[in-house]
């Protein structure tokens, strides 16, 4: 045998030895199949962790199984694993560009093994299964690392595990990656560079929060600033940023840390989530002393981060001074380019999206008509659509009267200190970037 050595990239190598594990990792039948009850007797006691899951020959049947559904789970790019029991059987489903899809069955009798499995890769208690319980662990599926979140809690047909995967070696966002049209860009990147202030990024769970973040951090010259985080947990590493994880057992929580921060001589601080009155507060005096705080809340909209930092405690006065802006974010799945396709617009769609025929890629509307790409869905990945809201001195005497959330918002818009998050997905729908449903899905209607 005559080995001739070749040259490729990293990606090609990997591509291909995915390609060649996909058979063994995709026959989960045959492995249910292979399964008795008799096998199901000590498989608990007798799993033993493996460091890379492609790496599932001689392993026991659960092993493999739990290999299987870890690997497809990275295949399809999801960002979650649920295990979610029922009467008669488990339920995999993995959550997709933000959508849970069902995949797999896995028979009832399975079901105790394979959580059990579970539990010892997160280092949790597998005798314990009547409280809820949280793990973690590591793994490497071909040349991504992944941290894995893994929570459990039981319910009236067994324990629910939730599976968050972080993939610890994908690259960084840049702003001009993260879906800013010109007009946000330089809205953003303005703020990122101020001197001082609390800048806000909000939006429910998922919604990208934590990508903006570390994209502004890049933005920065590490060198000349001393730029430290405390995050919960720490999702991607960044060189020259010194990045804290949130310990609450042993008393390191997001306000203690930031008060710690302080004392370091910081220019620009990140907190995961400001949750509670003291750290806020902490936030919004860091600010007043010539630092530069980024953080995250949890609003429906950009204003109304405004009353909730007033709801937490701290005084409007001192909100109103702090504050140089909020970012309001949410995901939309984008179009397949493999399977785009135009049609006619509806004149209610325009009209309630604030559209004419002019404003549209060509006078027409797109859509996924669903591919072996896509895997049928029409959307392959997601994009952000944003609502920035910066401070003038209107705002700032609206926030010291208490206004509500929804005039602070209508002011903003009138002003043209603001363009809506439905406004923005309107843009991109313009654009052929997403669809009208997706906006419809993410965003609420605009009320003044």
């Amino acid at each position: 045998l005559v080995i001739e050595p070749v040259i490729s990239t990293r990606s090609e190598i990997t591509a291909l030895i995915n390609r060649a594990y996909q058979k063994s990792s995709a026959d989960v039948d045959e492995l249910l199949e292979g399964l008795d009850d008799d096998e199901l007797i000590g498989i608990a006691a007798e799993i033993d962790e493996t460091e890379d899951v492609l790496d599932i020959a001689n392993k026991a049947p659960i092993i493999k199984l739990m290999n299987t559904i870890m690997f497809e789970a990275q295949k399809n790019r999801a960002s979650d694993i649920h295990l979610q029991p029922f009467a008669d059987r488990l339920q995999v489903r993995y959550r997709i560009d933000g959508i849970l899809y069902d995949t797999k069955v896995i028979p009832k009798k399975i079901q105790d093994a394979l959580v059990s499995r579970v539990k010892v890769m997160g280092k949790m208690d597998i005798a314990e299964r009547r409280l809820p319980q949280d793990g973690r662990t590591s793994v490497k599926i071909g040349d991504s690392d992944l941290d894995l979140r893994i929570s459990s809690v039981p319910t009236s047909y067994g324990e629910r595990i939730v599976f968050r995967l972080l993939d610890k070696s994908a690259r960084l966002y840049t702003l001009k990656e993260i879906g800013l049209d010109d007009r946000n860009y330089q809205l953003l990147d303005k703020l990122v560079n101020s001197s001082h202030g609390v800048l806000l990024v909000t939006g429910p769970t998922g919604s990208g929060k934590s990508t903006t973040l570390y994209a502004a951090l890049a933005e920065m010259d590490s060198q000349e600033l001393n730029i430290i985080t405390i995050e919960d947990p720490i999702e991607y590493n960044i060189d020259a940023i010194s990045q804290i994880q949130v310990s609450n057992k042993k008393g390191l929580t997001f306000a203690s840390g930031l008060r710690s921060l302080m004392r370091q001589d910081p220019d620009v601080m990140m907190v995961g989530e400001i949750r509670d009155m003291e750290t806020a507060g902490i936030a919004v005096q860091a600010s007043n002393t010539g630092h530069l705080v980024f953080s995250t809340l949890h609003t429906n909209d950009s204003a109304g981060a405004v009353n909730r930092m007033i709801d937490l405690g701290v005084e409007p006065y001192l909100v109103s001074s702090s504050l140089i802006g909020v970012v309001a974010q949410r995901l939309v799945r984008v179009i397949c380019p493999r399977c785009k396709e135009s049609y006619e617009p509806e004149a209610g769609q325009l009209k309630t999206l604030g559209l004419t025929r002019e404003d549209l890629l060509e006078g027409l509307l797109y859509r996924g008509r669903g591919c072996d790409a896509c895997l049928g869905r029409g959307y392959y990945d997601r994009t952000a659509i944003y609502e920035i809201l910066t401070m003038n001195e209107t705002i700032r005497d609206q926030i010291i009267s208490r206004t509500s959330a929804s005039v602070i918002k209508q002011t903003a818009v009138e002003t043209g200190h603001l363009r809506t998050l439905r406004m923005d997905g309107a843009r991109k729908v313009a654009q052929g970037i997403t669809t009208v449903d997706e906006v419809f899905r993410v965003t609420q209607m605009d009320v003044f």
